[in-house]
């Protein structure tokens, strides 16, 4: 009842302030929250706790609020609408687990989300949370123009959390409505934060004898060379991450001849490494998986002619070749030598690169433009 009432409220002030008929107000997207949810859920697999509406901007940005650290971040993995105690949600968490982290697209999604909803309801509490994680975000890049996950102080492409940020800082500069708000000093930290980070971008594309091919996951703070992150995660170049970053670069109006070389030095890569006429298969095993009766599904690679491109998730940093790894740090080469838990539990294989190659010949023209 409560939120019915807070909606027409919110709808009888707009009116108020108009002589035009009130029109319906469209929500912010939730997608970018998709990661956080999916990760709530498998650890939650079996939760049955009501949902908040998509929609129901007003109570999402109220949860976000609500689970906002006090250093201006969030803890990772959370479904935002959930309707649930916040206070019992936290209290579950250890120290570790509740602190903030921009691992698992976390973060810059909820700065982007409050910002829409303060730009739709002028209620200051939304600009002050988007502004405390602002702040957060600012202060935590490090002086190279990089960010970190999770588990260790390397340079973090994996879970978009680079690109991620700037397309935030992106919107700020190229004047996106929904953050008219910020000030003056605050733009131009944003714009020396958006300089840093796009030409941390540039100087980690890997060069092979000189050069230019694509991104690993991580990459050494100082060398800013592709360092590992988890045990079967060793330094390769990935298609995965790399496919974000080529997007985003070619979002960027006006791109500099290195932007250029980088996006066209990607794209080649893309073309060369893309596997045809193959598909990964799920395969569900009621009975249990014979190498582990826990696991109830599998995954192979079959033929299929009208299949999608594929690309690997790993190749080797001197030649591209494929490669998979188990939990013991082991690199195999086909997915049928990759323990059962992980070859259902990661994505060795994906159709990361489609989006890439359709998205060129648009961008190419455009720079003509």
């Amino acid at each position: 009842m409560k939120r019915i009432l807070s909606s027409l409220a919110l709808l009888v002030g707009l009116t108020a302030c108009s002589n035009q008929p009130a029109t319906p107000v469209e929500a912010p997207s939730i997608a970018r929250f998709s990661d956080c949810i999916h990760h709530w859920y498998l650890v939650h697999e079996h939760d049955n706790t009501p949902r908040l509406a998509d929609d129901d901007f007003r109570a999402i940005a109220d949860n976000l609020i609500a689970y906002q650290n006090e250093d201006g971040g969030w803890p990772k993995n959370i479904d935002w609408l959930l309707v649930l105690d916040t206070d019992s949600v936290k209290r579950s968490m250890s120290a570790y687990e509740g602190r903030s982290t921009f691992d698992n697209r976390n973060i810059h999604p909820q700065i982007d989300y409050l910002a829409r909803v303060y730009q739709i309801t002028g209620e200051e509490q939304y600009r002050t949370s988007a502004t405390r994680a602002i702040e957060y975000t600012l202060n935590t890049q490090y002086p190279n123009g990089s960010w970190i996950g999770w588990e260790d102080e390397a340079i973090a492409f994996n879970d978009g959390i680079i690109d991620g940020i700037l397309r935030n800082w992106k919107d700020v500069l190229d004047g996106a409505s929904h953050y008219d708000w910020i000030d003056t000093p605050t733009r131009e930290r944003i714009r020396q934060s958006w300089d840093a980070g796009l030409q941390l971008i540039l100087d980690t594309q890997y060069r092979r004898h000189g050069e230019r091919t694509v991104w690993s996951q991580q990459c050494d703070q100082q060398t800013l060379q592709p360092v590992g992150a988890r045990t079967y995660e060793l330094p390769a170049l990935t298609a995965n991450e790399s496919a974000d970053i080529v997007l985003f670069l070619m979002s960027i109006e006006k791109p500099s001849a290195e932007i250029i070389e980088a996006v066209e030095a990607a794209v080649a890569w893309f073309e060369k490494t893309k596997i045809e006429g193959k598909r990964i298969e799920t395969i569900p095993m009621p009975e249990g998986n014979p190498e582990d009766r826990a696991i109830k599904y599998d995954r192979r690679m079959v033929d299929d002619p009208a299949a999608e491109p594929l690309w690997a998730r790993f190749y080797e940093l001197e030649d591209d070749t494929i490669f998979l790894c188990n939990r013991d740090g082991i690199k195999v080469y086909s997915l049928d030598k990759v323990w059962p838990e992980r070859r259902i539990g990661y994505s060795w294989y994906g159709t990361w690169g489609n989006e890439v190659l359709q998205a060129y010949p648009a961008w190419k023209a455009s720079l003509n433009q």
